[in-house]
């Protein structure tokens, strides 16, 4: 797991660690998860709305295509 997190935004293990570590003093244990839900949660819905728009667009796309023939 340490191979996928350690190129992140070129952050080296020690920093990510640090980060952690402040992460838990300022938030605690218990709140960690529900921010962990929470930002899942919204990258979730950023990608469905590309997806929407990447339908939509697609959709445009094909009808232009049909009024052209």
């Amino acid at each position: 797991m340490l191979a996928i997190i350690y190129p992140l935004f070129g952050l080296g293990l020690q920093e990510i660690l640090v980060i952690a570590f402040i992460v838990l003093l300022l938030f605690g244990g218990r709140k960690i998860p529900e921010l962990m839900r929470g930002l899942g949660r919204g990258v979730r819905s950023f990608k469905e709305g590309l997806n929407e728009t990447d339908e939509k667009s697609g959709d445009e796309l094909n009808k232009d295509k049909s009024s052209e023939v």
